[in-house]
């Protein structure tokens, strides 16, 4: 027996475990009661990881597609499968013809945060895809208007807030997202023991909710009402306090101005929060010695995504708690290299073929994906190539894209499971396990809470016979741009001259460290980063060396302070209004009056399960049938329904039924299903999620339906009809 510390790598939280070993598998995780970030926390997630590790279904050998089955090859004969047939398809039809879907498990791993973008620039295609438009790209698309960079988002201050408003999220469940907090439930917690409040606005009442000091229930997709509410009675009742944001704001003339047609007993019955609370909210947020608004996944999945997720932050601005300790702040992450110079945010840089949507943060919607499959025509996608992700289960109309794919020429996947997207995939490349690979947090460090960096070596030894990720993808770079797929050193070599030359340093490749490609280049990052040794000129500063030597990670401090050096606008402001979100608050008030009386569908999590892929380990799914339609009493009663029947749920574009949950969580009007779901289509490998499938929740979702200025699709809010099956 041994012990090894691992950074968990199953959500965005970060937590340290504990693993003990035995041999070549990890008999136990805990959470490591030394890691400076986590302090021993850890959910039934991160407890199963060595289950998930050692899972029999998952794949260890490549798989070709022959004759309607897949068949395990090696390593070479995939990648020549994949020459033979994909370079044809792109000299043919040219680069467009290849698409590129990249799935959340991505922002997991090391090769997901340094060789996928190296990827797809040698693909050249615009066809690129990913999960951030079913999740995130609201946040990214207001943050760069705001800050001038989409991947500057602010993070709630938890420690040190008095007042936290959460809109649309349920760290409680999800461990937190876009705001990495190791143990959220503790500090939420904490916040109530040194006096402070929380409050929760969300159409169900969730475990969040009830921990809260006050929940308040909202009409889904309605946020942006309430948003607008708030930033009025800021206005109306003289609450304005920008502090220390004061000389580095414009536009707040322009805010008020659109503000002024939202007064909370205007939009009141939209929302269903009452003007009374919704001018309480202002006040507590104004009068708070320190506060923040925080939303979320319910935030961004909804029509006026972009415009609520962008209130967030107005608000957070006009009350002067953007980028002050306890307000809403900017972690400084480890690995970033700062650089300096102002180039602001753009969109619509190419726009996708079949619907006309604008280019955001370098990818297409990934709700046109299947018009892009299926229409024919000059540019049109024959072939497409998967980097983790199930988009089957979590793309709306789900069951069209299904549909598509069996469509394709060619289909490439990288990807540990055969799921029910990849069951599709004439080539499937699984990379090795997380045990026998390093870890480091490239992307949520970045939204950490408090400053730190950790990283994880290997557990184990790597299979010899298995492949690391950053081989795969520099294999795949060697073939779509023509030069074979067998000299990945080269590629790796490449890489490495180019993040020096990034550095500014005059440093050499002697001065590199690290046993791996990823590892050299995480040694280049972090000593030129913020923390670093710059290669020796700053004694003591981080390294990769460094950060072996710290097993349980290295605290950096609280966040600080960034503005002005933090922005990226134009201006070098906070840049509150661009015309962009000011034509979007017309539209918005010209659906003030919407009926609203259907009722609508809204999705939910669960703590342990993180999207599809924690459905195969037994521990994750035991237990009673989590994947019910909650439906409140009154509901229930106008549709004939009892607890425990079956419904049949239809939308626009598809239908299911489902185990009906009667309960008093969700709001009357509103249903809910758990996302994730539908593991009950043949070719698949997964053998305990075929034993609990539950049902897809998108196969009601509405490709036609999306957030305009992100492209992110609407998955919440559906209008729904219900009836005994």
């Amino acid at each position: 027996m041994r012990t090894a510390y691992r950074t968990c790598p199953l959500c965005e939280a970060a937590c340290g475990l504990e693993l003990t070993v035995s041999e070549d598998r990890v008999v136990s995780a805990r959470g490591d009661r030394e890691h400076v970030f986590s302090n021993g926390f850890v959910c039934p997630k991160g407890a199963t990881f060595g289950q998930l590790a050692s899972d029999p279904d998952r794949l260890r050998r490549p798989l070709i597609r022959r004759d309607g089955q897949h068949v395990e090859v090696s390593w070479d004969e995939a990648f020549a499968e994949i020459e033979t047939r994909l370079k044809p398809i792109i000299s043919s039809y040219g680069r467009s013809s290849l698409a590129v879907y990249l799935g959340n498990p991505n922002a997991h791993t090391m090769a997901g945060g340094l060789y996928v973008t190296p990827l797809l620039k040698s693909i050249g295609t615009p066809n690129i895809y990913s999960a951030s438009t079913v999740d995130q790209m609201p946040k990214h698309v207001s943050c760069g208007y705001l800050f001038g960079n989409p991947l500057t988002i602010p993070v709630p201050d938890l420690d040190r807030t008095d007042f936290l408003l959460i809109l649309g999220a349920n760290p409680w469940e999800s461990n937190g997202s876009l705001a990495t907090a190791a143990d959220f439930p503790g500090r939420l917690k904490a916040i109530q023991s040194r006096g402070g409040r929380f409050v929760v606005v969300d159409p169900r009442r969730t475990r969040t909710a009830e921990h809260a000091d006050e929940h308040l229930f909202i009409k889904p997709g309605t946020d942006a009402y309430l948003l607008f509410g708030i930033v009025h009675t800021l206005f109306d009742e003289d609450l304005v306090r920008l502090r220390d944001l004061d000389g580095h704001v414009t536009g707040v003339d322009e805010v008020r101005k659109l503000a002024s047609a939202f007064a909370p007993e205007k939009i009141a019955a939209a929302c269903g929060v009452p003007a009374a609370k919704v001018r309480e909210l202002a006040r507590q947020l104004s009068s708070a010695d320190r506060a923040c608004v925080y939303g979320r996944i319910g935030t961004c999945t909804v029509e006026f995504g972009t415009l609520a997720s962008w209130l967030i932050d107005v608000i957070n601005v006009l009350t002067g708690n953007l980028d002050r300790p306890g307000g809403a702040m900017f972690p400084l992450a480890a690995h970033l290299l700062v650089k300096p110079g102002n180039r602001g945010f753009t969109v619509g840089r190419w726009h996708s073929r079949v619907r006309g949507f604008p280019e955001v943060k370098g990818e297409l919607p990934v709700a046109t994906l299947a018009d892009e499959i299926e229409t024919p025509g000059e540019g049109q996608v024959r072939a497409l190539l998967t980097v983790a992700g199930n988009p089957v289960l979590s793309t709306p109309n789900s069951g069209r894209l299904d549909r598509a794919l069996g469509g394709l020429d060619f289909m490439v996947s990288v990807d540990p499971y055969l799921n029910e997207t990849t069951r599709h995939a004439d080539v499937v490349l699984p990379p090795l396990e997380s045990t026998q690979k390093g870890h480091f947090d490239f992307s949520f460090l970045g939204f950490a809470v408090r400053n730190f960096a950790a990283y994880s070596p290997p557990v184990f030894a790597p299979d010899p016979a298995g492949m690391d990720e950053c081989d795969i993808l520099a294999r795949l770079m060697l073939i779509v741009s023509g030069q074979g797929s067998s000299d990945v050193a080269a590629v790796h070599d490449r890489l490495l001259s180019a993040i020096l030359a990034k550095t500014g340093f005059s440093a050499s490749r002697d001065q590199v460290r690290g046993d791996g490609p990823a590892e050299r280049l995480l040694d280049v990052a972090l000593r030129a980063g913020a923390y670093g040794d710059r290669f020796g000129e700053r004694p003591g500063g981080l390294s990769l060396e460094r950060l072996l030597d710290h097993p349980h990670g290295i605290d950096l401090g609280p966040l600080e302070p960034r503005i002005p050096a933090v922005l990226k606008t134009p201006s070098g402001k906070v840049e509150l209004c661009v015309p962009a979100l000011a034509d979007e608050s017309s539209r918005l008030l010209a659906a003030l009056d919407r009926d609203r009386d259907q009722v609508v569908l809204i999705g939910r999590r669960h703590l342990r399960s993180n999207n599809s892929w924690m459905h195969n380990v037994p521990a994750l799914v035991k237990g009673r049938d989590r994947c019910t339609l909650q439906v409140h009493p009154a509901d229930a009663t106008r549709f004939a329904l009892v607890d425990g029947d079956t419904a049949q749920v239809m939308s626009r574009v598809g239908t299911l039924a489902a185990r009906v949950e009667v309960t008093d969580r969700v709001m009357p009007g509103v249903v809910s299903l758990p996302h994730g779901w539908g593991h009950d289509l043949p070719g698949t490998r997964l053998s305990v999620a075929a034993e609990h499938p539950g049902v897809n929740s998108n196969v009601l979702t509405d490709e036609l339906v999306m957030d305009p200025l992100s492209g992110n699709s609407v998955l919440n809010g559906i209008p729904v009809d219900i009836k005994p099956l």
